[in-house]
Parts: structure tokens; C-alpha cells; sequence
């Protein structure tokens, strides 16, 4: 597995009082004189392509990334070197997390297509957390968050039908991409329908014939990656109890 430098770019510095992910990121519920500190530290690596590493599994803990634009998957790598894919990120949220109290990155993390982090180097954060408690809130927040995420997913990947998990699936990116501003009913997928099987358990087979069965039940419309969510309600009532708002079932 290759491991990609990160190499700063001050060129694509943003403050974080000026970025519109703010309300979704490390920074919510700072006041200004704490996330002026905090931006103090943030470092902006240039960008990564499509197939690019993070970091990898194993590696030492540095840093945590906030997703600044694109997308990526992180993953774990069992004994026998298969893939098992732990999650979908998106613009404002959090990678590293799992490697809290560890050391080490607990996944691997890499890029579904061009995209942006934020970096910042923990060891610097755990201090500045120390002296400021509202920073320290924060990172609690994000831990419980993290935890109730877990336990969605292991609803997500219960006793549930192929269509159940596909369409909370669906559901659940549309929420985020509303969160973010964007079309909460039209938009691409950035992962292949292989990695969407692969998170929810089911083969690439079942993946193309349950897209195939939402689409004749009139609840979507699909066009390679570009999904047209026609029906809500219908994969609403499809999804059933197993469906929430909540933002990110992801690690």
C-alpha cells in the first residue's frame, strides 16, 4: 500500500471563521477568540486525487482531518488482506477519530475523488484542549456523536432486507447533503456501487438488482452515479424503522 505526503499549500488557506463548514466541523460552538486559536494550528495539504491515501492503517496517529471538499472511504484490512469498508465521508466531517486512545490509525483512509482536509497535528490539539473547555466540549460531542453513529450502522447491518439497507443508504447521503446546502433529492455518488456493497453487506450482484427494483418501484431514477430521489416517502416506508435523519452513520 503506498502512502501519500501530504505537502502544505498556504495558497488554499481558509480561516475557519470564514469557512461555510464551520457549523458542521471542530469548530462548532467555539466563540471567535478560541477558533482563532484553533486556526492557529489547522494546516491545508494539498489536495488528493481519486485513489490517494490519507493515511493507512497503522500508521501513527498525527493528525485529525476534516474533510474540507470531495469525499473519501475508510477501511480496514483483515488478515487475509480483504477490504472492509467502514465508512463514507463527506465535506465537514471528521477522519481519524477511530485512532483516539490508540495511537495509531485504527483504518485507512483514501480519496473517492479530488479532495481537501483540513490537518490538525493532535498532540497540539490535546493541549490547546486542555486550556480551552469549549474545545474540549466539542471534542466530546464528536466522540458521543461517533458512538451513537456506531451503533446506526449496527442497526443498518441487522437483520434488515437488501432494499432496507440500500434505500437507508440513500436516505442517509441526501440528509447530508442537505446539511451541506446541497440537492437533498438529485445527486451523485461518489463511491462505486462494489464499495457501496461491501459497506452494507451485500454483494455487487444484489447492489445492481436492488438499484433496478427502487427504480421500477418508482422511487428513484438512476443514471450511472446520478441518483434522483422521485419518491421520498416511498423509500422512506421502504427504509422503515431502521431509518433516521441523524447526519452520518460513518467512522
Amino acid at each position: 500500500m503506498q502512502k501519500t505526503k501530504l505537502i502544505d499549500f498556504p495558497a488554499i488557506k481558509t480561516a475557519c471563521s470564514r469557512c461555510s463548514l464551520q457549523q458542521l466541523c471542530l469548530p462548532q460552538g467555539l466563540n471567535s477568540a478560541d477558533m482563532e486559536r484553533l486556526d492557529q494550528l489547522v494546516k491545508r495539504p494539498r489536495p488528493l486525487h481519486r485513489g490517494e491515501y490519507l493515511f493507512c492503517q497503522g500508521d501513527r496517529l498525527k493528525s485529525l482531518y476534516a474533510v474540507r471538499s470531495g469525499s473519501f472511504k475508510t477501511y480496514s484490512l483483515g488478515e487475509d488482506g480483504n477490504e472492509k469498508i467502514l465508512g463514507f465521508h463527506l465535506p465537514g466531517e471528521l477522519l481519524g477519530l477511530a485512532g483516539l486512545g490508540h495511537g495509531e490509525y485504527r483504518a485507512a483512509a483514501s480519496a473517492l475523488e479530488t479532495a481537501s482536509v483540513c490537518a490538525v497535528p493532535f498532540d497540539r490539539l490535546q493541549d490547546l484542549a486542555d486550556h480551552l473547555p469549549s474545545l474540549n466540549h466539542q471534542l466530546h460531542k464528536i466522540m458521543s456523536q461517533r458512538i451513537s453513529r456506531d451503533q446506526e450502522v449496527l442497526l443498518l447491518l441487522g437483520d434488515k432486507s437488501a432494499q432496507e439497507r440500500l434505500a437507508t443508504f440513500l436516505l442517509n447521503i441526501s440528509s447530508r447533503f442537505a446539511e451541506r446546502g446541497f440537492s437533498a433529492r438529485e445527486f451523485n455518488l461518489s463511491m462505486s456501487r462494489q464499495d457501496i456493497a461491501n459497506y452494507l453487506g451485500l454483494t455487487l450482484e444484489t447492489i445492481s438488482r436492488t438499484f433496478s427494483h427502487l427504480q421500477k418501484d418508482g422511487a428513484l431514477e438512476v443514471d450511472r452515479r446520478l441518483i434522483r430521489i422521485v419518491d421520498r416517502e416511498c423509500l422512506a416506508n421502504i427504509a422503515g424503522a431502521c431509518f433516521t435523519d441523524a447526519s452520518s452513520a460513518t467512522h
